[in-house]
């Protein structure tokens, strides 16, 4: 991580300060931070029983609404598992995204797009005993925001992974492969190029229901040398 612009060493996570992220300059840190020890109500938690505390899994996102939503269906499958490829099993991964027309159903997304009325954006998938998850859903589509002139963002589908207590959350991004908005992107572009593909979901036939939506493979691992960009 970087405190006041010192990248840590070999560090492949993106960095707290990177200048051309203007929400960065705004919010990083000035000294490094200091570690507060966590309570025993930040440690512990639901302990994994995920469905007791917020209800069955809400895998899939194309029937919130009373209808269709509009939008190219895909299906999201893939495993988390730590820095030794074990799985971690019976974790929640929370889902949030924008709509197939870039807008995301919040107050303060008021850019020129609609709102789908079928399509919430949001949804969670719990692993399983083998660390697999999936989900279906819509392909977000891409989306201006201020950061400089005429900046748009790739795709992309935000996942955060819950460990046993709510203190213990990892949250990333998924991007597509081949979206020309990637290699201008600042957000994107703040994940060291090593670690940068970690990033981009692959097209995965075996994942493809046919005749109905095609399939991403989007593995995360939570730590290690190989492990998947996270945000601060």
């Amino acid at each position: 991580m970087e405190i006041a612009g010192f990248r840590e060493p070999d560090s492949l996570q993106p960095p707290y300060l990177f200048a051309p992220y203007g929400g960065t300059v705004r919010r990083a840190p000035l000294q490094r931070p200091i570690e507060v020890p966590a309570t025993l109500s930040e440690v512990t938690g639901p302990a994994g029983d995920w469905e007791r505390l917020m209800g069955s899994a809400a895998d899939d996102l194309t029937v919130t609404g009373k209808g269709e939503p509009l939008g190219e269906r895909i299906v999201v499958a893939g495993r988390v598992v730590d820095e030794n490829g074990r799985a971690v099993g019976n974790t929640m991964i929370e889902i949030w995204q924008a709509n197939a027309a870039g807008r995301y159903l919040h107050e303060n997304d008021q850019h020129r797009a609609p709102l789908d009325p079928n399509f919430t954006g949001a949804g969670r998938a719990i692993t399983d005993a083998l660390g697999r998850y999936r989900f279906t859903t819509i392909k977000p589509g891409a989306y201006p925001w201020s950061n400089h002139a005429n900046a748009w963002r790739p795709a992309h589908v935000h996942l955060s992974v819950f460990g046993p207590g709510f203190a213990t959350r990892l949250v990333t991004q998924m991007y597509f492969p081949g979206d020309p908005l990637l290699d201008i992107d600042p957000i994107a572009g703040a994940v060291p190029k090593a670690a940068r593909e970690r990033l981009v979901a692959r097209l995965d036939l075996s994942t493809t229901v046919a005749g109905f939506a095609l399939g991403y493979r989007f593995d995360i691992v939570l730590r290690g040398r190989l492990a998947t960009p996270m945000e601060s």
